[in-house]
């Protein structure tokens, strides 16, 4: 995807400038240092290291995004609140819930921001505060599915409750972090207990999927999303899974 985040100018000065200009910062030595920090260092992936200029780019631009999002100052017990309502939206349209759910994180500190995924950066979503009283939750509708977007909206729920206020944490496959691991656990468990796992392996029929999905109070795209990561059954119901554009 083209983005168009600088003009076609060909002096590489005046090119530099704009870039400077993107990231807010006045020296290719302070650009550098906003990802040499050792909070954000730590929690680098393999993509950023090797792709550095399209990584940050995507978080700028969630950024620039977030920072026009007014938000009331940062309340954990709000956002821990705004987690169970976010659960119950699932049920809704995507044109409904994401609008509603962007409200309710922003009532609790927390800009919602979605950017898509940029070439070279297979990452889900993001998490960053943007100052001690209002946090970024940063998605990318990487496959856009309704099920791969709650998990990681979840799963970046979780780097905002518990973790540090500089650390930029990145959610992308494979990762081995215990954090990541902790993310991932909690996004799993407040969409389907694990208690309910057998029961979702073992559906056989679409009828079957919904009926689940009206007892647990989510959507049958989530159940579908369990169900195939459960059985490797990648092509099985996805017609019940929704997509977002």
């Amino acid at each position: 995807m083209d983005r168009k985040l600088t003009s076609e100018e060909k002096e590489k000065t005046l090119l530099l400038w704009e870039v400077l200009k993107f990231f807010g910062v006045s020296s290719v030595d302070a650009c550098r240092g906003l990802w040499d920090s050792p909070a954000v260092a730590s929690r680098r992936t393999r993509c950023f290291e090797t792709c550095s200029g399209p990584a940050s780019a995507w978080i700028r631009l969630g950024e620039l995004q977030a920072r026009k999002i007014e938000c009331a100052p940062f309340d954990r017990r709000r956002f821990r609140s705004a987690l169970q309502v976010a659960r119950s939206l699932t049920v809704k349209e995507p044109v409904q819930f994401l609008g509603e759910l962007r409200d309710i994180s922003a009532e609790a500190g927390v800009a919602l921001v979605l950017v898509p995924e940029i070439k070279k950066v297979p990452w889900y979503g993001a998490t960053k505060w943007l100052l001690p009283h209002k946090a970024m939750i940063l998605l990318s509708l990487r496959y856009k599915t309704e099920d791969q977007f709650w998990f990681s909206f979840f799963h970046e729920a979780v780097h905002v409750l518990h973790d540090g206020k500089k650390d930029l944490c990145i959610n992308e496959d494979g990762a081995i972090d215990p954090r990541e691991i902790r993310a991932n656990e909690f996004a799993s468990d407040i969409l389907i207990p694990k208690a309910r796992n057998a029961e979702v392996a073992q559906l056989k029929s679409k009828a079957a999927v919904v009926d689940l999905a009206a007892k647990l109070g989510i959507s049958p795209g989530i159940v579908v999303g369990r169900f195939q990561r459960l059985t490797g059954k990648w092509d099985t119901f996805n017609d019940l899974k929704r997509r977002l554009e």
